[in-house]
């Protein structure tokens, strides 16, 4: 594996070096009621560079002037873009359908491009475009956009939601993308708690209000918000185990595996788990099998000391454990 791009390890503050992608397009209500026609709408998704934090952003339509609003309300609230990566369309090889041929073709207009380009660069932003057919190299951005897309598909299906509720919807998503843990945020054994993409956007770990669990319940039992709160559960449910089994992955073992040792915050999977809520833990001790390997761990969490089996815990994306290895592995 190379190594990481500069833009990537360089100290700063969220959002001044981001990527940029596009997902839709979602069909959704001019308003309530009956007679009322419905809109193609898009999601810009921008992703920080330095931080991995997200920011979700309705877009009207396909236009230079729409991606530009989409550009000052991330500013607005986030500070200045100093550096803005995008595709440049060109890696919609082979588009399935037309709605896809139809966002390739705007991202390579040169009404985009030129517009684009000049009016950030008024405001002292760079824009740029990666490579043509190369998109690893927009892999950061790629990877949010992708798992987004797709489980927006499975969340919202067919439901038809107006401009407020799905901005509301997209919103409370942000939240539970940018709650997931990263890091330990010390090394204390008494510190349960874990560097999230919040930390760097509001200070401290992000919250959400317990709502009751509503995924099972009939759609048509439900008001319009509450059918926004019962897509929100249900994304957050299949999010949150496709991130789990991330972390999870599985490769053959052709070297010994850097398995967590006592002191490691882990996490702990568990089912139904409020929406932004990670079961963390502290390993206090391990348990070994008749292999002489860790097969069992005592664990310290906030209500208590419990043990889990290693298949039900997972290591944070970043550990000391790593930094560890990369050490080594220099001197």
């Amino acid at each position: 594996m190379g190594d990481l791009p500069a833009q990537r390890l360089t100290p700063n503050r969220p959002f001044f070096i981001s990527g940029v992608d596009y997902i839709g397009p979602i069909l959704i209500k001019e308003s309530t009621g009956r007679g009322k026609r419905n809109v193609k709408a898009y999601i810009a998704i921008f992703v920080c560079f330095a931080t991995k934090a997200v920011q979700l952003e309705l877009v009207g339509n396909l236009t230079t002037e729409s991606f530009l609003g989409a550009v000052q309300r991330l500013v607005s609230r986030r500070g200045q873009i100093r550096h803005l990566y995008s595709d440049n369309g060109s890696n919609f090889v082979g588009a399935a359908n037309h709605e896809a041929q139809k966002l390739k073709v705007f991202l390579k207009s040169s009404d985009f491009q030129s517009k684009v380009i000049g009016k950030l660069a008024e405001r002292n932003m760079d824009f740029h475009f990666i490579p043509a057919r190369s998109p690893h190299m927009g892999g950061l951005w790629e990877i949010n956009a992708k798992s987004v897309k797709t489980l927006m598909k499975r969340t919202i299906g067919l439901a038809l939601l107006t401009y407020e509720e799905l901005y509301t919807l997209l919103t409370r998503i942000e939240a539970i993308l940018n709650s997931r843990p990263l890091t330990p945020l010390s090394n204390d054994p008494n510190d349960l708690e874990p560097l999230t993409p919040g930390h760097f956007l509001a200070g401290e770990s992000l919250t959400a209000v317990f709502e009751d669990d509503i995924t099972e319940v009939s759609t048509n039992r439900l008001s319009r918000w509450q059918r926004v709160e019962q897509l929100r559960q249900n994304f957050w449910r299949r999010w949150n185990r496709e991130y789990i089994l991330g972390l999870q992955g599985r490769s053959k073992w052709t070297r010994p595996c850097n398995t967590p040792t006592v002191g490691s915050l882990v996490l702990i999977v568990e089912d139904d788990v409020h929406p932004l809520q990670w079961n963390l833990a502290r390993i206090t001790e391990l348990h070994y099998g008749k292999d002489g390997l860790p097969r069992v761990a005592s664990l310290k969490t906030k209500s208590g000391v419990t043990k889990r089996s290693f298949h039900k815990l997972c290591r944070l994306p970043i550990s000391t454990e790593d930094t560890k290895i990369v050490l080594t592995d220099y001197e």
